[in-house]
């Protein structure tokens, strides 16, 4: 197991962005003070102690919505974060407050409420949260508060009281680079060190992975939380997506740069679009499945294969086996109701078919098979590459086109993305731009392009093409904690 995530000294994170992130945080919290608003104004206790906790965004560079496939992902942490201020308080309420442009967003709830009541149900608990558009956020933050309190079997530690919390995120929301990631990460490492819970940053990332699906109501996979707790500043993550192993922080070799370009698009996990291609890709590991002579049983309301061939993940099926053996098997489309008749279900926990919606099946499985294959070789490439090596630059730019293309087969591309990704094709290697392709769910959302280090203006140039584009660049460690009040 890694190491359980502490609070780390100012001294270690002095001169970087973590730290001026934190800084401002706590002056946020002390701002609050001079609030017009009372409940803001008597929000924090003056003597009580507080403790900080930041995690970043992502930027997709390759891999993007193979990962619930098990695929191999590249990740790079991004400089915008958001941060959670917490406060330890007697009673047993939890009082949440997030600072927006627009205003302060507030929630409140008693503790036993989330640990003996009819809230301890995270059904029940995702069914009050996201009734209402305007308490949506907060299903975010208890998401994570009942992964670490109720699911991780540490009710007994809720006995110390509740707490009060302030979020800020300086991440775009709806915009495919992980908001909703950094808001749990950070709220459950201020919940964890709040509670002295023990949790690595692969537990506080895979436990926020389930608050996301299972109270949030958003099917997404692993990479966003990952990143976001065990990222490195200025390194891809290389992950394998099986379900979570780390197989390293690739450097970005000397005069290149991953930035990201906003389409201007809102992006959302929850829409029907990410939904459908997901169970799309599961009805079609269920198919192959069953055509190599996998067992397979019904359990509750999934099917469970006895997979000792691909292991459950449908990106361990080479392109030559699905070309050579399954595609033909594949139907291009099928509707939900025809797949239950025959095959009962799909072995993913977090979504389901739907009798009557129609299902693009063969794409759908196909993009993580290839998707998987691309991302090892831009890993490949990636570590050869060097100052000045056009060639190779390029040979992963292609790649990163391959990958922008199948998300269009799917029925995620749009029309904005698709512009940028022309944009950045027509201004080339020769003036420092390589490749670019849709991130995360698609759908809108980012654009992640390859560029020399040099070539800013130039992505400028593309974004201010878009209108109200704009760059999304920098980078920084996954989640710290400090403790606030000993600087």
């Amino acid at each position: 197991m890694s190491a359980r995530v502490r609070p780390t000294s100012v001294d270690s994170l002095r001169g970087t962005r973590e730290l001026h992130d934190v800084e401002r945080a706590l002056e946020r919290a002390r701002a609050l003070r001079a609030s017009d608003d009372a409940a803001l104004r008597d929000f924090f206790d003056a003597g009580a102690p507080l403790i900080v906790a930041r995690a970043p965004g992502r930027l997709d560079v390759m891999g993007g919505i193979a990962d619930y496939s098990g695929s191999l992902v590249l990740q790079l942490p991004l400089a915008s974060a958001t941060t959670a201020v917490i406060q330890p308080t007697a009673d047993r309420t939890i009082e949440l407050v997030s600072l927006r442009a627009r205003g302060a967003a507030r929630f409140g709830i008693g503790l036993d409420e989330l640990l003996e009541g009819p809230l301890r149900d995270p059904a029940r608990l995702r069914s009050v949260l996201t009734r209402s558009s305007r308490d949506r956020w907060a299903a975010y933050v208890l998401g994570v508060v009942h992964a670490g309190l109720v699911r991780g079997g540490n009710e007994s530690r809720a006995a110390a009281g509740g707490f009060r919390l302030l979020v800020h995120s300086e991440v775009p929301e709806g915009k495919g680079v992980s908001s909703s990631a950094a808001l749990e990460v950070a709220c459950l490492a201020a919940v964890a060190a709040r509670y002295e819970i023990a949790m690595s940053a692969q537990e506080i990332a895979t436990a926020s992975q389930w608050a996301e699906n299972h109270v949030a109501g958003a099917p997404c996979g692993i990479m966003d939380q990952m990143t976001s707790a065990c990222g490195r500043r200025d390194r891809l993550l290389r992950l394998r997506c099986q379900p979570d192993r780390v197989e390293g922080h690739v450097a970005i070799p000397e005069g290149f740069r991953f930035y990201g370009i906003d389409s201007g698009v809102r992006h959302a996990v929850t829409g029907s679009d990410y939904g459908t291609v997901r169970t799309a890709a599961f009805m079609g590991y269920r198919i192959i499945a069953d055509a190599a002579g996998l067992p397979a049983a019904l359990h509750a309301s999934n099917v469970r294969e006895v997979d000792t061939r691909w292991h459950g993940y449908l990106a361990n099926v080479t392109p030559v086996e699905l070309e050579s053996r399954y595609e033909a098997r594949l139907p291009e489309t099928m509707r939900g109701a025809d797949f239950l008749a025959r095959y009962d279900g799909i072995t993913d926990t977090v979504t389901h078919v739907e009798r009557d919606r129609e299902y693009p099946v063969r794409q759908a499985t196909a993009h993580p098979v290839y998707e998987n294959a691309r991302v090892e070789r831009f890993a490949e490439e990636l570590g050869a590459l060097r100052a000045g090596d056009v060639e190779r630059a390029l040979a992963m730019g292609r790649l990163m086109g391959e990958s922008h293309a199948s998300y269009s087969a799917c029925g995620l591309g749009s029309d904005a993305t698709d512009r940028i990704v022309a944009l950045a094709m027509a201004a080339g290697p020769a003036r420092g731009v390589y490749g670019a392709k849709i991130t995360g769910g698609g759908s809108g959302g980012t654009v992640a392009v390859l560029a020399r280090a040099d070539a800013r203006d130039v992505v400028r140039e593309i974004a201010a093409a878009v209108g109200e584009g704009e760059i999304i660049e920098g980078s920084s460690d996954g989640v710290v904690l400090v403790n606030g009040n000993s600087r």
